[in-house]
């Protein structure tokens, strides 16, 4: 088994990046999730409210983001040039965050056509993983994904998926950092530790899924009940569903490229979907 993919998502349910290799870090990969769009209470804002936030796409250069938006392009740098601070909120957690500038809040704002800012967690930044599942208690960190630090999924899976569907819908649809080639199918839902490379990772919890797999990555915009729909009629455990697996890794600094072996270092006693 080996790393066919890996995505970070710089902003926050904006477009992927699909990159050779990037570092491992407490919070999540290098630049994933490190900034997101904020509304005028600072509260975050996702695809699920705003549907046409996955057209806004994302590349990189050295020191800042590339981001487009039909025809219109911001350049982003990758630190804040402003002086602002807030307490933003995402889901249960307050986490205090830099404000990026006038400027640039207000080019997201007129394409949206809703007032909201863009808010970077600095590196000291602390947003506490769920103590239940975390490997250290009250010491694993997470960006502003929704929860955990990396998400797992292997084609496989997809591909089961796809089977059972009249319109096969693409990996994008589930925003993984990680994609694996030659697991069989679900077999990530198995592994309860993990060595991509030289660095350990806990699979710490399935990946319970919502209505944002219904948003049609490339248009921006609901694309039927599927494939949540038929996704819940065999991947459901007590009511949620269930698509990948969310890790937090053990150990951090070292490099994870496209290519690297997949080890399973420990198997879960037992783990089904449904």
């Amino acid at each position: 088994m080996f790393i066919s993919k890996i995505n970070v998502y710089p902003i926050k349910s904006l477009g992927a990046v699909s990159i050779g290799n990037a570092v491992v870090a407490d919070k999540g990969l290098h630049l994933d999730r490190r900034r997101m769009l904020v509304d005028e209470r600072n509260h975050f804002l996702t695809q699920l409210e705003n549907a046409e936030l996955a057209r806004f796409n994302i590349a990189l250069d050295e020191q800042s983001l590339m981001i487009s938006f039909e025809n219109d392009e911001l350049r982003v740098p990758f630190e804040v040039d402003a002086d602002e601070t807030a307490n933003v909120k995402i889901w249960g957690s307050l986490v205090k965050a830099r404000i990026y500038s006038p400027e640039i809040n207000r080019w997201f704002s007129e394409r949206l056509q809703i007032n909201c800012r863009l808010a970077l967690m600095p590196e000291d930044g602390r947003r506490i993983v769920a103590p239940f599942y975390a490997v250290r208690k009250f010491k694993d960190t997470v960006s502003f994904a929704d929860a955990y630090p990396y998400l797992l999924i292997g084609e496989k899976s997809l591909d089961d998926l796809n089977e059972k569907l009249e319109k096969p819908v693409p990996m994008n649809r589930f925003r993984p950092n990680f994609v694996v080639a030659g697991s069989e199918p679900f077999a990530e839902d198995s592994w309860k530790q993990i060595k991509i490379g030289s660095t350990i990772f806990r699979v710490v919890k399935p990946c319970a899924r919502c209505v944002m797999t219904t948003i049609d990555q490339e248009k921006g915009a609901r694309d039927g009940a599927e494939p949540l729909k038929t996704l819940a009629g065999y991947r459901n455990k007590n009511g949620k569903v269930l698509f990948g697996q969310n890790l937090i890794a053990e150990n951090t600094g070292e490099t994870i490229k496209i290519g690297d072996r997949v080890e399973v270092v420990e198997f879960k006693k037992s783990a089904r979907a449904s």
